[in-house]
């Protein structure tokens, strides 16, 4: 997972790409708004906005701040985490928030496991992950490089379906899963520019068997696919983010 710290350390070097991140943020306050409830306890994964803790004090008391990140990590107050590794002290939290990170671990069903057996009975597990329907542009033009380098090479972590993320928070011993889809569209003028608000994130390819640099007709092949899939001036591309909502058992 070196690969992972050294793309969130890098988005924090050079300034991180949040209008995505503090959209599904502010969501996430909405929603436990509704709630009308004040925590104790309250654990947040993922913090490239060091603002985040303090706006999440008006409904927690206590906020443990994680991210895989060293960087974000620190800016937040926090400290580093590596989710698939992860050995947390039982029943700690009442409430968790997990924003943008749990689409790039390598074991999801492990990570939710952990996280359960780190909440108390009745506590609130919120979130947004990245769904299998985002970035559809830039699939295409990456199977249009495929097309000419004649290797078909895996360029972004797998995503989940919106379909199946409901059954593993109940798996993982969550109850009331709900999940809902949100699908952002964002016009880009390039392939390069939606390429940098992806570094931008942390959110480019981390996979162990990434393909090697492109060369120049497929890198070309690409950028005109993106741009052909325009109006000849800005392309649409779409991010689906899920976001999810569910609680553990009132009694263990």
């Amino acid at each position: 997972m070196k690969l992972r710290v050294s793309r969130r350390d890098r988005a924090a070097r050079v300034g991180p790409e949040l209008f995505l991140l503090d959209r599904v943020f502010d969501d996430c306050m909405e929603r436990i708004s509704l709630v009308q409830q004040h925590f104790a306890h309250a654990l947040l994964i993922g913090c490239p906005n060091p603002c985040w803790p303090e706006r999440l004090r008006k409904v927690a008391s206590d906020i443990e701040v994680r991210d895989p990140g060293p960087l974000f990590a620190a800016a937040g107050g926090g400290g580093i985490i590596v989710e698939d590794s992860w050995v947390p002290e039982a029943e700690k939290y009442d409430l968790a928030l997990a924003i943008g990170t749990l689409d790039s671990v390598n074991d999801l069903p492990v990570v939710l496991r952990s996280i359960r057996h780190s909440m108390r009975n009745d506590a609130l597990l919120i979130g947004a992950i990245a769904g299998g329907e985002t970035l559809p542009q830039l699939r295409s033009a990456m199977r249009a490089a495929d097309a000419i380098t004649g290797i078909a090479a895996p360029h972004v972590h797998p995503r989940i379906e919106a379909a199946a993320l409901s059954p593993l928070l109940s798996d993982a011993g969550f109850i009331k899963p709900v999940v809902d889809i949100d699908r952002v569209q964002v016009t880009y003028g390039s392939l390069d520019r939606l390429v940098a608000d992806l570094r931008a994130m942390g959110a480019t390819n981390i996979l162990a068997s990434r393909p090697p640099s492109l060369g120049r007709a497929a890198r070309e092949a690409a950028m005109r696919t993106f741009a052909d899939a325009g109006d000849g001036r800005r392309t649409i591309e779409t991010f689906e983010i899920l976001h999810f909502a569910a609680w553990t058992p009132k009694h263990g």
